[in-house]
């Protein structure tokens, strides 16, 4: 029985063009108690594979998050299979608004620890007592509420191309990072606020939304079905768009327009730009804003080093790749050092007066240098094991242990047992575990910090 997707990008690509069918993106999500997610995970893919369902999708004990595609002429069959679960039944889908036959090419479902990663490990976190959904025109009327504070709960890539105006948009690469951002930040305004937040398709402001009621929030709103939705309605209604720019999707489109403004630029020449690129070193990946001008004279590379390294021949570069960590650079647009222009304060500083008002302030940035990776974890001693891949530790020195679900956790090493033994310091190669208030995932990573 087949499980799991056996075709690549460039064969699946092939196949749609020759069917010559028009496929519709969307997406869906929906909170819910699933016992078993494997079972679910595989039921799912037994469903639609035959209808040539593609997408991203995750599921987990707290429910399911997807992103796909599929043929428009088997869409109703498609619905079928989701409104066969009681929890599906009626689920708002997310048809984007623009299409693209090419926007997935696999069909990947992943069991995850939550389908949205948030950092939280509190029991009593209820993740379905949500705020209050608001449609289109409600959303645009307590915009114009003076007590009204709007928060993008999206990371700094999604929000620098496209934002709703006078929004917070923190500048952060994950989720989790700005729920206790903007906690500690409205502490002050529990009770005489309206909290309005939205995202892309409304799965992570749902649970923001829960998380703010549950710390207190009294007046909690959201946006109903996020960016995706809200654009739709507005066409449909005639209504003014208080969203400006694009909206950031996270398949191979990158972006849907919202509106014809340009908010962002160029991370290479600084010209008005809103188009999200991958580097096409594979060795990086990184994802920035290039203009067509750039594109053509960098090949699409985010730098000379990477443009230089396309050219090498196949095993030169796959021997520049080993054994190095490059992954973290994707989505992390506008971070890299060899980006002339980044994170333009000046736009957002135009359109973003909540922000001055309540006086938001940026994370702090941990500046920090790869150890190694989580290897194991004894629950009884509640000791972690990592294998130090590059660099040293010693006693004294703070460290960063950060993973999907662990979050990001700075301690301070009193003492390292070494391959087996005590030790004041550890070396590339060493096996190395020492005592954590926490549990860590194999996929954590190991860092120390510098600053």
């Amino acid at each position: 029985m087949q499980l799991y997707n056996t075709l690549s990008a460039e064969e699946r690509a092939i196949m749609i063009d020759d069917a010559g069918k028009q496929r519709l993106t969307l997406s869906f999500y929906a909170y819910a108690h699933i016992q078993n997610p494997t079972q679910f995970r595989n039921d799912l893919f037994i469903a639609w594979n035959p209808l040539e369902v593609l997408g991203r999708i995750y599921v987990a004990n707290e429910g399911i998050n997807a992103q796909l595609s599929v043929p428009a002429d088997h869409f109703y069959a498609f619905k079928e299979t989701i409104e066969a679960y009681d929890f599906m039944k009626g689920i708002r889908l997310n048809v984007a608004v623009e299409h693209d036959d090419h926007s997935f090419l696999k069909l990947t479902i992943k069991v995850r620890d939550k389908i949205v990663a948030d950092g939280l490990n509190d029991a009593t976190f209820d993740v379905t007592n949500k705020g209050v959904h608001l449609k289109a025109k409600e959303f645009n009327e307590i915009l114009e509420d003076p007590d009204t504070i709007v928060v993008d709960f999206r990371n700094h890539y999604e929000s620098e191309v496209g934002h709703f105006k006078g929004a917070i948009t923190p500048d952060v690469e994950t989720f989790r990072e700005s729920l206790p951002i903007i906690n500690e930040q409205l502490q002050n305004h529990k009770e005489d606020k309206n909290l309005v937040m939205y995202c892309t398709g409304g799965i992570r402001c749902e649970k923001a939304s829960a998380y703010f009621k549950h710390q207190g929030f009294k007046k909690v709103y959201q946006l109903e079905g996020g960016i995706i939705n809200y654009a739709k309605q507005i066409k449909e209604e005639g209504l003014e768009s208080k969203f400006i720019g694009k909206n950031f999707v996270f398949d191979n489109r990158l972006g849907e327009r919202i509106t014809e403004d340009i908010i962002s630029q160029c991370h290479q020449c600084g010209k008005p730009c809103d188009n999200h690129t991958n580097c096409a070193n594979d060795g990086c990946h990184l994802l920035f804003i290039q203009c067509d001008d750039c594109k053509a004279a960098m090949e699409n590379c985010c730098s000379t080093t990477c443009q230089e390294t396309i050219h090498l021949s196949a095993e030169e570069q796959l021997q520049l790749r080993r054994g190095k960590q490059v992954g973290n650079k994707v989505f992390r647009k506008g971070k890299s050092e060899v980006l002339t222009f980044k994170n333009n304060s000046e736009i957002p500083a135009k359109i973003n007066e909540s922000a001055e008002e309540i006086n938001i302030e940026k994370p702090k940035k941990i500046k920090k240098l790869i150890l190694g990776r989580g290897t194991h974890f004894f629950p009884k001693a509640s000791i972690g094991q990592f294998l130090i891949e590059s660099n040293e530790i010693k006693i004294g020195d703070q460290l960063l242990i950060k993973g999907k679900t662990t979050g990001e956790e700075v301690i301070t090493v009193s003492e390292l047992i070494v391959n087996g033994k005590e030790a004041s310091t550890a070396k590339p190669g060493d096996s190395v575990t020492f005592k954590l208030p926490f549990r860590i995932r194999l996929s954590d990573k190991l860092y120390k910090v510098l600053n």
